[in-house]
């Protein structure tokens, strides 16, 4: 995988994504694409806030910080990741917990001992 050129590892992905190169990347994620590539791999990982650039072969092996909206999620890159988005990866929103009623939620709350 890490011998196919760029061509090539286009080719691999699904319709979605390979639309998204054959039309050409935006500024912003070919800038990410490009520092990628160059970057050496012994540091940690490459930061990034473009969450919308799809998973290439070349990416296989290597981590990269995905922004979330609130911090960096590390992720490193799988290959059943390839034709993903890097997005999916970070999630936006944290699920929800549910816990006991608050106060002032029914009636009988307000006999719960507060805290």
């Amino acid at each position: 995988m890490k011998a196919m050129t760029a061509q090539e590892g286009v080719e691999l992905l699904p319709a979605r994504a390979r639309r998204t190169y054959v039309r050409g990347l935006d500024e912003q994620q070919a800038t990410f694409v490009e520092r990628f590539r160059a970057a050496p791999w012994d540091q940690t990982a490459l930061r990034t806030h473009c969450r919308d650039v799809p998973i290439l072969p070349d990416f296989v092996g290597k981590k990269v910080a995905i922004h979330n909206g609130k911090a960096f999620e590390t992720v490193e890159i799988k290959p059943e990741m390839i034709g993903h988005y890097l997005g999916e990866f970070a999630m936006t929103r944290r699920p929800v917990k549910h816990s006991g009623p608050g106060v002032g939620a029914t009636r009988s709350s307000k006999f719960m001992p507060l805290k």
